[in-house]
């Protein structure tokens, strides 16, 4: 009996660390969404930790994991062939990912390692968007590299680590890794690595992240790319709507993802010779609401001391300042899972970009208003990056009555402002206004039931 007890035990453990917990996750049936299995709605939530697997030990990556599964995070992007010379420096416990820098020969212990981060993510309800490597592996530029990739060993290593990695129901491929495609070699190893996937592994989704203020529309019309994946970039100038709308008018139809975004405290536009100070958690929020109202599936939160994992004893990359654990509690990602319980309970899926319902004049610079209705014309929802106040035309809700709330972003509240006659147009007022005062204006027909209760706890 014992035997037979130690033996279903050992096949729950078994059957727990193969992912088995969370769903698989699918494209919408009308392809704008990603959803689970059973087609529930996925609300993507990301976190950029590309240098999680590469630069920390076990108690570090739980701290981690925990922390952004406990803010409501669903998704955390990070990298096996790491950005900062992850083929040549050693993890945390000594150990390289390839034999001899060959794609074709993995190191156990490493991936071992991998196989850590996946599992624990599983645990505490976590999917893992996982980079094979990062781009600099074949187009080198400005990073470490060394360029390893061709056609052949590439395929080969996507096969690999499809097998591995089959059955972990918590996993997304991203192939790319912020960098150009500068040849048609650049094209034929990214597909070469896809298709070795794809061989392998018809259940896992796969996209492409790519560099700066681009889409991943290099490869639209190929057909192993499941979801589009944008990345805005880190400047306070960034039209972040403007990748969605985009992609809205694409002929081939699939999610899009803002992928990386404006990191909290980085320089804003680093790159520039010029200072234009820090990004801090207002723009956070800016360029998360702007991607989610726009239309986009899914967002990704970032921060530039955390991405690389940065401490005392590492080189600064981009002017980090702040040691990653502390960075934890910088405000941003807190605000993050605010923005997702509001919006699942506004059925964010079904709300689609409507700018005809702003009155007011509505430049297109960082005061920009964007605002949506469901599709039974019950709820809207009005975002103000400055506080700007809020002219809506609220002949478009179908309900002779309406209730309107303001959502705090910053603090996760929500504040009734009454009920009254839909008589429009109609003008709301926020009670600050000034870069870092957003607000989410929310209007519901009089019997649209939603339960806001708990925002206030």
């Amino acid at each position: 009996m014992k035997h037979i007890l130690f033996i279903l035990v050992s096949f729950l453990i078994i059957q727990t660390s193969l992912g088995q917990n969370l769903p698989l996750l699918k494209i919408s049936s009308d392809s704008n969404y990603i959803v689970t299995h059973d087609n529930e709605p996925f609300f993507w939530l990301g976190g950029t930790a590309w240098e999680l697997i590469h630069r920390l030990g076990k108690e570090e990556i739980d701290k981690y994991l925990a922390d952004r599964a406990n803010k409501g995070f669903t998704v955390i992007q990070t990298v096996i062939l790491a950005e900062l010379d992850g083929l040549n420096t050693p993890n945390a416990y000594g150990e390289k990912p390839l034999i001899n820098n060959d794609p074709t020969k993995l190191n156990e212990q490493y991936f071992t390692h991998v196989d850590y981060v996946i599992e624990k993510a599983n645990e505490l309800g976590l999917y893992i968007a996982l980079l094979p490597s990062w781009g600099d592996k074949f187009n080198k530029k400005w990073g470490t590299g060394p360029e390893i990739f061709n056609t052949e060993n590439a395929r080969i290593y996507g096969e690999l680590l499809a097998k591995r990695y089959l059955n972990y129901n918590n996993l997304i491929w991203i192939l790319g890794g912020d960098r150009a495609l500068e040849n048609e070699n650049h094209f034929e190893i990214v597909r070469a690595m896809a298709k070795g996937i794809r061989e392998i592994d018809r259940n896992h989704l796969i996209s492409f992240h790519p560099v700066g203020a681009k889409k991943a529309t290099d490869f639209l019309n190929d057909k192993w790319l499941d979801f589009d994946m944008y990345q805005s970039g880190h400047s306070r100038t960034a039209k972040e709507y403007s990748y969605v709308l985009d992609s809205k008018k694409s002929s081939t139809k699939r999610p899009i993802i803002n992928g990386e975004a404006r990191y909290e405290n980085i320089p804003d536009r680093f790159w520039e010779e010029k200072s234009h100070g820090w990004l801090d958690d207002a723009d956070v929020r800016v360029s998360a609401y702007w991607s989610l109202i726009a239309g986009a599936a899914g967002y990704t939160y970032g921060c530039n001391d955390i991405w690389q994992m940065y401490d005392v004893s590492k080189v600064p990359i981009i002017n980090a300042r702040t040691d990653w654990q502390a960075a934890l509690q910088l405000p941003g990602s807190s605000q993050m899972g605010f923005m997702r319980r509001i919006f699942e309970k506004l059925s964010w899926q079904k709300m689609i970009l409507n700018q005809n319902l702003i009155l007011n004049n509505n430049p297109e610079n960082e005061s920009y208003i964007l605002s949506a209705i469901s599709s039974d014309k019950k709820v809207v929802i009005a975002y103000t990056p400055i506080g700007n106040p809020i002219k809506i035309d609220l002949a478009q809700i179908d309900s002779k009555r309406i209730n309107a709330y303001w959502f705090n972003p910053r603090s996760g509240k929500i504040k009734r402002i009454g009920d009254f006659e839909n008589i429009t147009p109609q003008e709301f007022k926020p009670w600050s206004s000034g870069w870092g005062s957003d607000f989410l204006l929310i209007l519901t027909a009089e019997n649209y039931k939603i339960d806001f209760k708990d925002l206030n706890k």
